[in-house]
């Protein structure tokens, strides 16, 4: 595979994203509020989506009484193949639906998957919530990168990077922070998984705050 790349890279010619010398330095992208709206929105996407994807394994073998093999396959493997088919649908059918209402929409259900794997009886219905979070957060990068390109469509390497990064960074310290709390719990998962409820919480907050400076520049456009 890295052979293959590596002809891909040599013979695939790759397009500036921006004529050269006219993209956004950091500095001005940090002066943009809406700029720091994305970010915080990258950081909690990688956060929600690393942390119920590294850990689903364990929830699917502590809840269920699975092997290593079959916690991987129920955990992390469904999380990936429902994760799968939210881009596959947003690509297929992305100029038909509204990327804002879906991204919504999906935050929504990424709050009420974690409230499944933290406060469910059924260990079933805890592991079906682990499961469909996957579908909830496969939008949430290539959506905010969508969002962050039209707004600031000089943003160039510069914004692109510093979004991976933020996003990088929450896919970091989610995990982490899980693991960490559930350590401290005597090894309750739910606890941990209810700990990092958090961060879909403050991911639903920074759609709501995306959605709003959305809405109101075009307003601003027409004054």
């Amino acid at each position: 595979m890295p052979a293959v790349n590596t002809y891909n890279f040599m013979t695939c010619p790759i397009e500036p994203l921006v004529d050269n010398g006219s993209g956004m330095g950091i500095k001005n992208l940090f002066s943009r509020p809406f700029f720091w709206v994305a970010i915080c929105l990258m950081i909690c996407s990688g956060a929600s989506e690393l942390a119920m994807a590294q850990w689903a394994s364990a929830y699917a073998e502590s809840a269920l009484g699975l092997s290593k093999a079959l916690g991987d396959l129920a955990g992390p493997c469904m999380f990936a193949v429902t994760m799968g088919i939210s881009r596959i649908i947003f690509g297929k059918y992305g100029e038909q639906l509204d990327l804002m209402k879906f991204m919504g929409g999906s935050g929504i259900l990424c709050v009420v998957c974690y409230l499944l794997a933290a406060l469910s009886s059924s260990p079933i219905i805890g592991l079906i919530g682990c499961i469909a979070c996957g579908f909830s957060v496969g939008i949430m990068w290539p959506g905010t990168i969508s969002i962050s390109s039209k707004t600031f469509p000089t943003g160039g390497t510069a914004m692109f990077s510093l979004l991976a990064m933020a996003g990088d960074l929450g896919g970091s310290i989610g995990p982490g922070i899980v693991g960490r709390i559930t350590q401290n719990a005597g090894n309750n998962i739910r606890i941990g998984m209810g700990f990092g409820l958090i961060f879909p919480v403050i991911l639903l907050f920074m759609l709501f705050l995306l959605y709003r400076k959305k809405s109101i520049q075009p307003q601003i456009s027409k004054h």
